[in-house]
């Protein structure tokens, strides 16, 4: 096991926003976290990496509980990718992605020679090379939103934690990014958490599933098992139907909310 969330809640005051949480991830397995906007998502992200405490349970990578004071070498294993937006950094991409090393170094330390490589081979990694000498401020976001991913991966970490990644891009860049999470999990072993808004991505790509409601409670499992029409209704309160075509004998999912006159 690489990763576990063990009886996991949190909340503000009496108010819980997710109550007892618990799932495990293996060695290459994508895990997908789903739930309407507001139940908290990201902040469930932030108790795992230890940047928030739990108010109940833990989180832990190869049996070592995440703390916010944490060894150094705990935050080795865990790349984070936050959710991208329009970058107003006249970095190249090859430093930005350097700083990916900077959190690792002591506090006078330059990146050597090997960190500067290492950053250089991230990229090449998820095939962006040809980006490095491009400023931050120049790019468009799927590329930006590459760029992060590979800032992530200059630790060689075991597992990533991505926050939306592929949320305000477009088709082409959509599949990019869901294309290289599946693709360091199945050649390179890297598990994966990631949020995100889109059902049909997490039956994709993903392993295992954790619905979130806005209610405090979740349903975790293998994705074909815990979503389907009547969970989804329960946590973004549509109904939706659920379509499925066979194209060049692969399965594709679509999710199709049914209109009505929804109010707030």
């Amino acid at each position: 096991m690489i990763f576990k969330v063990k009886d996991g809640s949190f909340g503000y005051g009496d108010k819980l926003l997710f109550n007892n949480v618990n799932f495990s991830l293996e060695k290459g397995e994508i895990l997908s976290i789903l739930g309407a906007n507001g139940v908290g998502k990201t902040t469930l992200l932030r108790c795992m990496m230890g940047l928030l405490p739990w108010k109940n349970g833990f989180s832990q990578i190869d049996n070592t509980i995440i703390k916010k004071d944490s060894e150094n070498s705990i935050w080795k294993k865990i790349g984070y990718v936050p959710q991208a937006k329009n970058s107003v950094s006249p970095l190249l991409a090859k430093e930005f992605v350097l700083l990916g090393k900077s959190s690792h170094l002591n506090i006078f330390a330059q990146p050597s020679s090997k960190d500067r490589k290492d950053s250089l081979e991230a990229m090449e990694k998820i095939n962006i090379g040809h980006l490095a000498n491009k400023a931050c401020n120049k790019m468009s976001g799927g590329e930006l939103q590459m760029v992060l991913i590979a800032r992530a991966l200059c630790i060689n970490p075991k597992m990533l934690i991505l926050d939306e990644p592929e949320s305000n891009l477009d088709f082409k860049n959509q599949l990019m990014v869901l294309n290289t999470i599946e693709k360091l999990a199945r050649e390179e072993g890297i598990s994966s958490i990631m949020n995100t808004h889109y059902p049909s991505h997490a039956l994709q790509i993903s392993n295992k599933s954790l619905l979130l409601n806005s209610s405090g409670e979740n349903l975790f499992g293998l994705t074909k098992s815990v979503i389907n029409e009547q969970t989804l209704k329960s946590i973004f309160k549509v109904d939706v139907k659920i379509i499925e075509n066979t194209i060049e004998n692969r399965t594709y999912v679509s999710i199709v909310p049914l209109y009505k006159n929804y109010v707030v």
